[in-house]
């Protein structure tokens, strides 16, 4: 059975509420619960809200990520993604946005910015030890195994 998600608005809004826009669409796509168009000049940053809150189940995380067609056509990435939304967090969702494109780019209210992707989460047991055990790569980091 398919974990739940309950969503709650943050304020009214004529938006639907995030859905998935195909029968088997891995994310619910996320929109702009804006007032007005937003203009982002090249490299502008911006925290776009959704209008929504989230309840995300135990053991699953909320992951953010960018959709496709605007960061090709337009250059429109995520700041941060993968984002990450954890099970307790209850505040609005907003979306760390940045123009990478060289043109300024318009966000009107209800324009898909994102997708939601609901992900299980393994929660790791930390433990301190004096040494790790070897392995042929060893430190090697950043481009040490090759291109």
């Amino acid at each position: 059975m398919p974990p739940t998600l309950k969503i709650a608005r943050v304020r009214k809004s004529a938006l639907p509420l995030p859905a998935y826009q195909s029968e088997d669409a891995a994310g619910i796509d996320l929109m702009a619960d804006i007032g007005a168009a937003i203009e982002m000049a090249p490299r502008e940053r911006r925290a776009v809200p959704t209008g929504i809150c989230v309840e995300i189940p135990v053991g699953y995380e909320g992951q953010v990520r960018p959709r496709s067609g605007r960061a090709l056509k337009e250059g429109l990435a995520l700041i941060n993604s993968v984002g990450t939304i954890d099970a307790d967090y209850r505040g609005e969702v907003k979306v760390l946005l940045v123009n990478l494109g060289e043109l300024p780019i318009v966000i009107k209210p209800g324009d898909r910015i994102a997708q939601l992707i609901i992900a299980p989460v393994i929660r790791a047991e930390i433990v301190e030890v004096d040494e790790l055990a070897p392995t042929s790569r060893g430190p090697g980091g950043f481009g040490h195994t090759g291109r």
